[in-house]
């Protein structure tokens, strides 16, 4: 499990249901073994393969992997649509310069030293393998699970190509975005679809959609805002639901995310029962000179506390798994943001991460586009 950039770091399901399903799998590969002449090449047996996607992370703080993962990061034009002849020079003498020592020491803040390795990669590893034992108990070792990363490593490349070895003839690609955003699933689909071009043998595939409005996902945060609260001594005066921000141009151009982002968060708000001022719907992470998608978090739980909201909670619908922009961001600028303002009360509400609500929404997510491809 610690290898994660080879085979031998998949998540490759075991066998639950006992001897019927070892049974029932043996006739295929031995029959398959007859009828292949003795200098015929290996062929793995059928397995359904499903691939958890999430957005990368540097393999460390410091400056080259840094400079690494950001120029891979700022160089995809699903993520800076600029000219390459304009964003490139600017990217690669001014920004790639300064911007890896300052990225490196926010990541500094939240990395996980006892496993050398950001606290996104940790709390992936954690899903897929929970994924996985889920999956193994309804399917043997008919299916594997795995993840990769959109930036960094593993990447998709090495993951398909793991998967492809190990027998999968599907596969089912999964972006764990609950809203779907060309910066972020479309980016990740694109770098699926490339690695399939480098297969010599393709399988069938299937890539799942966006789940932001899936009655488990939403259950899950309701569950997660309801702990949090159960926790505290005083109820917060109002909940920021902070999604990570985009250009508004996007939303001009058709990118349906910030429609999804509301609906997310009116749904959230119809299962806890709460009034239509009780969330606030916010965006994060601005980057650039353009509008983004308003209100700006940072901006907005200030004007909260200004305006006497002094007890708030945010939460982070749009991660599937806490990072730099959750952890640091969130926990740390926009948390001075609204203390410098006034506020005093500031409840962080972590990711829906490995928990198990969110391992049950992401498994019965998985279940529903497998359908026709396993029992």
């Amino acid at each position: 499990m610690n290898d994660t950039n080879g085979r031998a770091g998949m998540f490759d399901t075991k066998a639950t249901t006992g001897a019927a399903a070892g049974a029932a799998a043996a006739p295929s590969a031995s029959g398959a073994r007859a009828h292949l002449p003795a200098d015929h090449p290996r062929v793995p047996t059928g397995k359904v393969g499903v691939l958890l996607a999430n957005l990368g992370t540097p393999d460390h703080y410091s400056y080259w992997p840094m400079r690494r993962y950001l120029n891979e990061f700022l160089s995809d034009r699903r993520v800076i649509d600029y000219s390459p002849l304009i964003w490139q020079p600017l990217l690669q003498l001014v920004i790639l310069s300064k911007r890896p020592f300052s990225s490196g020491a926010n990541y500094r803040l939240i990395w996980n030293e006892e496993l050398n390795e950001s606290p996104l990669m940790t709390i992936t590893k954690a899903q897929t393998a929970k994924i996985a034992d889920a999956m193994a108990a309804r399917h043997g070792d008919r299916v594997v699970v795995d993840f990769c990363m959109r930036y960094g490593n593993p990447s998709t490349r090495s993951k398909v190509r793991a998967m492809t070895e190990a027998g999968c003839r599907r596969i089912l690609f999964f972006p764990l975005y609950p809203q779907y955003a060309g910066a972020t699933t479309a980016t990740a689909n694109d770098a699926f679809f490339r690695a399939l071009m480098a297969e010599k043998w393709q399988p069938p595939v299937r890539t799942v959609p966006a789940y932001f409005e899936h009655p488990a996902y939403i259950e899950a945060l309701a569950q997660s805002v309801e702990r949090a609260y159960a926790g505290l001594e005083r109820r917060p005066d109002i909940l920021v639901a902070s999604y990570h921000g985009v250009p508004r141009r996007y939303l001009m151009e058709g990118d349906p995310y910030h429609c999804q982002c509301q609906k997310t968060t009116r749904l959230l708000r119809e299962r806890l029962g709460w009034g239509p001022d009780s969330i606030l719907t916010t965006f994060q992470s601005r980057f650039g000179p353009e509008e983004w998608l308003k209100p700006y978090t940072v901006d907005a739980v200030a004007d909260l506390a200004r305006q006497g909201r002094k007890r708030i909670a945010v939460i982070a619908p749009a991660f599937s798994a806490d990072c730099i922009e959750t952890l640091e961001e969130i926990n740390g600028e926009i948390r001075e943001a609204f203390e410098h303002a006034g506020g005093e009360e500031f409840t962080y509400i972590p990711c829906l991460n490995d928990d198990d609500a969110h391992i049950a929404a992401l498994t019965q997510v998985i279940e529903e586009n497998l359908a026709g491809w396993v029992d």
